[in-house]
């Protein structure tokens, strides 16, 4: 009996040693299944994830990269191996897991505190997503963590203090674009050097507090990017040893005196928006904040709740004959030079119209009587197609009441509007300010179809968008940009690059609408057309109010839409559950997974013998390069020119006919 007893103590202490091993062999691949799936996916069902199966070799597992205890990476380029058909090497105690890469994957839910248990994880991209939540304070934890990035999320919340603990091992750290608030925390250990940190992108979030002082001892630094925060208090003059290729610290509350920066190696914009910050141009000295004008009562707006038919006429004899006698004429003084800037005009007590080539023929009288019907309406106007007295026909955008500058401010920037003319620009024909301040912009009518109905608006016998005529779309876009931004006696900036104001004619000519409309408008109003730009998917990172919009802005709002163009996606909001789509990162993800021709719309693809001869895959790296998140190594539009031209589709014949339709009904790309 004895003998027995001690048979079953050793077997029992046996089955317990066991159950362990088993568990640490699949450590890494259950808490993948078990904590980090159900916790990064949120609440609905997500494609990229349900390739975590215990079904499907590992080294199929979407965004996530393997390596042998000895240093040997998982791989599959082997079909008949065995490690291809074995599907319980989940439970190899000597695998674990290096990487884990989702970016742009529709994620929704939170960061789950046992990511700082995987012993090798090195790498952490999770950016562009829709997790929400803190950032756990057991991700300071992960022994091997060199790379995070956390960008554009809805995190909230502190950054754990505990992050530091990975100092040593970092090369970046990016939290950009979240919901981050508070200060920054200090590594807990003294003279920490992080010495192969190399990024530090704290950009967009709600930081507060000083200057985080000690990243000015991190000396492998060479980003530093603080942009777009509720920093305050001085910039040391530590920060300046240190050798950045790029430091943002602008749209900040930073004051004093600014320190002596090697400003050939900065952008102008690095110290924008620090309004008591002094120092040389671009500050030019201290600045005082002045209290941005208001947008005024939107629900007052008349003509915003006009539809169907209306007559323009009507509204505008009505300001004209609700003026007081006792109004003075001092806003027109200045209208008397029109005829030595190429311009002329009628004014009177009916208000005062303005002309420009090509627009001479018309009259205050033709403006007045015009009957119009609504064809767009916008958060700063509404857009008419208005019928002559003689039976032509003018597009006339009335501004929103109060949405624009009064007095003669808008004078200069009207005329250099009316002078522009290039054959891939809708030239501006006329300008009329009533007494009352109403304020219209006179174009030539063109029955052409938008940009944006062509790639998405399905409807029976919509044209074939092939790549040769997309190509010359993207083309004539790319050289009226080219011209706004060099050609005009100053450079203009268009401020409002997207596909619905691109109108494409039967022969695929495209030419550019709205452009410099933000120099007209009051700042409040202007920014209105920023955030509209933000929700479709082509504000660049770095612009945060209207009147600092530049043609490298208009340079990645163009890489938007010519990636729209080569996609046929949609950028920015879509009104769907998935939310918003982010170009950029869809392209990205492809070429990480290696399905970059996968991105591209079925149409681009149709009729070509090799993308790259055509073409294809240059106009894809060249969108990718105009979309560059720092502006200073964006193309100009002018680089933008030349290559679209040096990489034309072989096959052009169709760009010299009128559209042919599809056959049937269209569907939806």
């Amino acid at each position: 009996m004895p003998m027995a007893t001690s048979l079953k103590f050793i077997l029992t202490i046996i089955s317990l040693l066991t159950v362990p091993t088993v568990s640490t062999a699949s450590a890494d691949v259950d808490l993948l299944l078990n904590r980090i799936k159900p916790s990064i996916a949120g609440k609905s069902e997500n494609l990229l994830l349900n390739s975590w199966n215990t079904s499907v070799p590992l080294c199929q597992w979407r965004g996530l990269k393997w390596i042998f205890s000895n240093g040997t990476p998982l791989t599959c380029t082997d079909i008949s191996s065995p490690q291809w058909s074995n599907l319980s090497l989940s439970k190899d105690p000597t695998l674990h897991l290096l990487s884990l890469q989702l970016p742009s994957a529709n994620l929704s839910g939170t960061l789950p505190q046992e990511l700082g248990e995987f012993s090798s994880l090195q790498s952490l991209y999770l950016s562009v997503n829709f997790i929400s939540g803190q950032i756990p304070l057991e991700i300071g934890y992960g022994s091997s963590l060199s790379d995070i990035d956390l960008g554009n999320n809805l995190l909230t919340g502190s950054l754990p203090a505990s992050v530091w603990n990975l100092c040593e091992r970092l090369v970046s750290i990016r939290v950009h674009g979240n919901l981050l608030s508070g200060s920054v925390p200090e590594p807990a250990l003294p003279n920490v050097t992080c010495s192969n940190l190399l990024y530090f992108d704290f950009g967009q979030n709600k930081f507060s507090g000083g200057f985080p002082k000690f990243i000015s001892d991190l000396k492998s630094l060479r980003l530093i990017d603080l942009s777009s925060n509720n920093f305050s208090g001085e910039i040391p003059n530590e920060i300046t040893r240190l050798n950045l290729e790029k430091l943002n610290l602008s749209y900040n509350n930073f004051s004093g005196v600014l320190p002596n920066f090697d400003r050939s190696k900065l952008a102008a914009e690095s110290f924008e928006g620090n309004e008591n910050l002094c120092g040389p141009p671009p500050l030019r000295g201290c600045k005082r904040g002045s209290g941005g004008l208001s947008s005024g009562g939107v629900a007052g707006i008349l003509i915003g709740l006009m539809t169907g038919t209306v007559v323009v006429a009507s509204l505008l004899i009505g300001y004209s004959q609700r003026k007081k006698k006792n109004l003075d004429d001092e806003e027109f003084d200045d209208g008397e030079e029109d005829e030595n800037d190429g311009c002329g005009g009628g004014g009177g007590d009916e208000g005062k119209l303005i002309l420009f080539e090509g627009g001479e023929h018309l009259t205050l009288e033709d403006v007045l009587n015009a009957t119009g019907q609504v064809m767009e309406k916008t958060s700063y106007g509404t857009i008419y197609k208005a019928k002559l007295a003689d039976g032509g026909t003018i597009a006339l955008r009335l501004f929103r009441d109060g949405s624009c500058t009064d007095g003669g401010l808008w004078l200069p920037a009207i005329k250099q509007l009316g002078r522009v003319r290039h054959e891939s620009l809708v030239p501006l024909r006329g300008f009329y300010q009533g007494k009352r301040g109403e304020k219209l912009l006179i174009y030539d009518y063109l029955p052409n179809k938008t940009l944006h109905e062509l790639l998405h608006e399905p409807r029976p016998g919509k044209p074939v968008l092939n790549w040769a005529r997309r190509h010359k779309i993207a083309l004539a876009i790319a050289k009226g940009l080219a011209h706004l931004h060099s050609n005009t006696e100053a450079p203009i900036t268009h401020g409002n690059v997207r596909s619905r104001n691109v109108l494409v004619d039967d022969f695929f000519v495209a030419r550019l609408t709205d452009f410099g409309l933000y120099k007209l408008m009051i700042p409040s109003v202007a920014d209105e057309i920023l955030a509209a730009a933000k929700a479709d998917g082509c504000k660049a990172p770095e612009l945060q109010k209207m009147k600092h919009c530049n043609s490298r802005t208009d340079v990645y709002a163009f890489g938007i839409l010519l990636l729209e163009i080569l996609l046929g996606k949609k950028p920015g909001k879509t009104g769907t559950r998935d939310g918003f789509v982010d170009l950029p990162a869809v392209v990205k993800v492809a070429v990480l997974e290696e399905t970059t021709m996968e991105v591209f719309d079925v149409e681009v693809l149709k009729g070509i013998r090799s993308p790259m001869e055509d073409g294809v895959v240059q106009a894809l790296k060249l969108a990718m390069g105009c979309c560059a998140p720092v502006a200073s190594v964006r193309p100009s539009m002018e680089e933008v020119v030349k290559q679209l031209e040096e990489n034309r589709p072989r096959n052009r014949s169709a760009l010299y006919s009128p559209a042919e339709p599809r056959s049937g009904i269209d569907t939806p790309f």
